[in-house]
């Protein structure tokens, strides 16, 4: 089909019409027991109108496809994902009346498909998540239609020194806390953008020197881990995450290890321990990936408690629970899993008692091969 530059024009304006709709989302302080002079955030990203922190990805990457010539009228996009970009970029899909395919694990929930088909998609499932990708490829080939590939290109779509990105967002939103450059901000990887916006834009606004510094939380059956611990990677690994949305049998090219300072691998019953705690103190049920993220960021709050330090730590709510229903908030899919909580559980009420995290996590500093 001709490229047709009126209707990309339109198209784009319709992006940006909705996007000025849109309100930013909010910064909760969780004031939990014993934390004393540290301030924790959660930067809801569950209040998109598609759902989750990628809202943010998908808006983003169908402005990169249109304005390099890639989407045009009525042009089939096609995306690998585990789940919550799908959703996503079916919400733009169906906004600028395009054809939308996710190409997704079989194992991803059945909430997930829901949304994508209550926004017009199609889901496409195969066995494995390493399988999402030449599935992708081929039905772009085959459709004469746009593969997104965010694994690629998450870490270029979003304008990483601003323009309203989620970096931007969490500096100016802490401006008036006691505490207003973070001393952690904790993000998990599922393409590695979000790290890599948040690592670029610390050191852009010279954050880093002011102590600023970045932790990546990563999934059981993830490789990101273990490709910052060794420096190679060119790693894989042939299971697939359960925690939907962060993790990824392989290093991903929009991972960019080199702007983390911190990495932890966090085991899958710790995450989901997490969420049950979180429902606790905050009142309402988050996903998978908040689990993770939050593991890691009492970790790190215990580690400065320790060394006397002060100051606030960020971490991201990355979408709501509701999606989860039949699994992480599912007795018997816990069971089914061989997941035991009750270590973690556990421990997470001794950090109300104490303010201390006591359950040892790997962890490593310092990309290796840099």
């Amino acid at each position: 089909m001709p490229y047709d530059r009126q209707w990309v024009a339109d198209a784009i304006s319709t992006i940006e019409a909705d996007f000025n709709r849109s309100a930013d989302t909010h910064l909760i302080r969780l004031d939990l027991p014993k934390l004393g002079d540290i301030g924790l955030y959660l930067k809801d990203e569950s209040t998109h109108p598609s759902g989750s922190l990628k809202h943010r990805l998908a808006r983003s990457l169908f402005l990169y496809g249109l304005c390099n010539g890639w989407i045009n009228k009525d042009t089939p996009i096609i995306e690998a994902s585990s789940g919550s970009t799908a959703v996503s970029e079916a919400y733009f899909a169906r906004l600028l009346g395009l054809r939308f395919i996710a190409v997704m694990p079989k194992s991803t929930s059945q909430q997930k498909i829901d949304q994508i088909a209550f926004y017009g998609g199609e889901s496409h499932l195969v066995d494995h998540s390493g399988q999402i990708y030449e599935e992708s490829q081929r039905l772009a080939r085959e459709l004469g239609g746009h593969y997104m590939d965010q694994f690629t290109y998450a870490e270029r779509a979003t304008d990483w020194r601003g323009n309203n990105n989620i970096a931007e967002s969490i500096f100016d939103q802490l401006k008036r806390e006691p505490h207003p450059i973070p001393r952690w901000i904790i993000v998990g990887a599922g393409t590695g953008g979000t790290s890599s916006t948040i690592g670029r834009y610390i050191r852009y606004g010279r954050s880093l020197g002011q102590g600023c510094e970045l932790c990546v939380a990563d999934p059981e059956n993830s490789v990101f881990y273990d490709g910052y611990e060794t420096g190679d990677c060119s790693v894989t690994n042939s299971k697939g995450s359960r925690v939907e949305g962060i993790g990824r049998p392989r290093v991903e090219p929009s991972f960019n290890p080199t702007v983390v300072d911190r990495m932890y691998r966090i085991p899958d019953a710790a995450s989901f321990a997490a969420l049950y705690y979180l429902k606790k103190h905050l009142g309402r049920r988050c996903g998978g990936s908040t689990g993770t993220n939050l593991i890691a960021t009492l970790s790190l709050i215990s580690e400065m408690k320790k060394a006397g330090q002060t100051g606030s730590v960020v971490t991201l709510l990355c979408d709501g629970g509701d999606r989860y229903c039949d699994t992480y908030y599912n007795p018997d899919w816990l069971k089914t899993q061989n997941i035991d909580l009750t270590p973690w559980t556990d421990a997470l009420d001794r950090f109300d008692e104490t303010g201390l995290f006591d359950m040892p996590l790997d962890h490593c500093s310092g990309y290796a091969g840099r």
